[in-house]
């Protein structure tokens, strides 16, 4: 494994966007899945860098973005509870639900606490066997395995004072529903590394033949942005419909197979609506039968909750890439980072919060 710092030099990065700029010919627009790849394309100034025949739109891989509305008042309701301990990664505190957030939650004397592991929140239920501990499990195939691990834990130490509330959401179904979209803009995707890593991206090359749309498997860093833009810009120029890894030092076809098993004793498919974009069939994950005793929806009986959508927001155009944060006539106005509309704009992956805390700045944190 190199260095970070080798994967953000500038010259490195520059000769890679030459490259870019001499091989295509016509205009392209692709898609970054993952909401983390667009910060730092914006951080780093590369849609800057990029020739003016390559958009860049920014799909709907942020865990917290896509959380439904619905589940976040499901995860109020529960927080409000006295007898609940109610815990949750940092960005899902300011996340709006139909009236307030975690935050407001807290600030009126609900027990709402921050942790940084799901088994964090096994130990809070251990030592607190009389009040009820529950977990936020939202995220991609990312976080699943350790979900997964913090649930096994707690049913083998017959924790009966723990539950989660799951927000699972898995990314070839997500992509298959803005491919098959009659709104369709996307030409070309820019694949989630840490996904892949992962679930690897055996599931990918069916979907790109099925739409002809190629794919390219990238990371994080600048370099990284930059390799996975250059070999989908050559298979769109070449007509060629695979999909290229570009993330060899993290990324295998296969993945790892024995988080992917951990997943499976677990989760099971399901439906599951995505904020702003709504029902995508067999898009999420939720409990086995045998771990229902765990699952908090039930636990607390809250599975009637039918909230409505800012009718501002235009998140959920943003999210399938027919719009850019810019368009939102609330952008940085009726909503910013502190007084949000919606969880774009709150989210550290989120892109309206990308936008307005990096749109027109310059690359300075690529080295020099």
């Amino acid at each position: 494994m190199k260095y970070t710092s080798e994967y953000r030099e500038a010259a490195l990065v520059q000769g890679v966007m030459e490259e870019i700029r001499r091989t295509v010919k016509h205009p392209w627009v692709l898609m970054e899945i993952c909401g983390g790849q667009t910060h730092a394309i914006m951080r780093y100034g590369l849609d800057q860098l990029l020739p003016p025949e390559i958009e860049l739109v920014h799909g709907p891989g942020c865990p917290v973005c896509v959380t439904s509305l619905e589940l976040i008042d499901k995860a109020l309701a529960i927080a409000s509870r006295p007898e609940v301990i109610f815990t949750s990664y940092g960005d899902m505190l300011r996340v709006p639900g139909s009236g307030r957030d975690l935050f407001s939650v807290r600030a009126e004397g609900g027990d709402v606490r921050v942790v940084y592991s799901p088994l964090d929140a096994v130990k809070l239920a251990q030592q607190n066997p009389d009040r009820q501990v529950v977990f936020f499990a939202i995220g991609f195939e990312t976080t699943a395995p350790a979900n997964a691990m913090s649930i096994l834990q707690a049913k083998s130490l017959g924790l009966k004072n723990f539950s989660v509330l799951v927000s699972h959401v898995c990314v070839p179904p997500a992509i298959h529903a803005i491919l098959g979209s009659p709104n369709n803009r996307v030409q070309g995707f820019l694949l989630a590394g840490h996904v892949c890593t992962v679930m690897g991206y055996w599931q990918y090359p069916e979907i790109a033949r099925l739409y002809s749309v190629p794919m390219a498997v990238t990371g994080f860093e600048p370099l990284d942005l930059a390799h996975g833009i250059l070999a989908t810009v050559r298979l769109l120029e070449t007509g060629q419909v695979e999909v290229v890894n570009t993330y060899g030092r993290a990324v295998t076809m296969d993945g790892n197979r024995p988080a992917q098993q951990v997943i499976q004793r677990v989760f099971m498919d399901c439906d599951r609506k995505w904020r702003g974009i709504g029902m995508i069939p067999a898009s999420g994950w939720k409990l086995r039968p045998e771990f229902s005793e765990l699952d908090a929806e039930q636990r607390f009986s809250v599975g009637e909750i039918q909230p409505e959508e800012s009718p501002i927001c235009i998140a959920g155009q943003i999210l399938q890439g027919l719009k850019k944060p810019h368009d939102c006539p609330a952008f940085g106005t009726l909503c910013t980072p502190e007084h949000p509309l919606g969880a774009t704009m709150v989210s550290s992956e989120g892109a309206c919060a990308a936008y307005y805390r990096y749109h027109g700045s310059i690359q300075e944190e690529i080295t020099k």
